[in-house]
């Protein structure tokens, strides 16, 4: 008696693409859990926006008088937001800024969830 077995030849071709459909399928970077709104001042130490290119969260990083470092999560895709977009050609490193958002793990503010959020100059 002959047993056949159950091969499917072209199985890794078929997981390769489930995996690289759902890679292409994620979301970005959700924002922390929401522990209200707050606004800080302070001068930007770093610009990131590397993670932009895999739809990530860029990081502008703000030196606050009193406080350590606050890093500002500015999301890849703007048009999942109600804040406006952030012209990321008028900020510089050692500019003062304000940046009003979403606090969620200490340390970390979101410029997303509402209209009134964003990362600006203070003039």
């Amino acid at each position: 008696m002959r047993r056949h077995s159950r091969h499917v030849p072209h199985l890794p071709g078929v997981l390769c693409l489930v995996m690289s459909v759902a890679g292409c399928a994620t979301a970005p970077d959700p924002a922390p859990v929401s522990g209200g709104t707050s606004s800080v001042e302070g001068t930007i130490a770093s610009i990131d926006t590397r993670p932009w290119t895999y739809d990530g969260n860029a990081i502008v990083m703000l030196d606050v008088p009193g406080r350590d470092q606050v890093a500002v999560h500015l999301p890849a895709r703007w048009n999942l937001c109600k804040a406006a977009p952030v012209d990321m050609d008028a900020l510089a490193v050692g500019m003062r800024v304000r940046a009003t958002g979403s606090s969620g793990e200490p340390g970390e503010v979101v410029v997303c969830e509402q209209a009134s959020h964003g990362l600006a100059p203070v003039r």
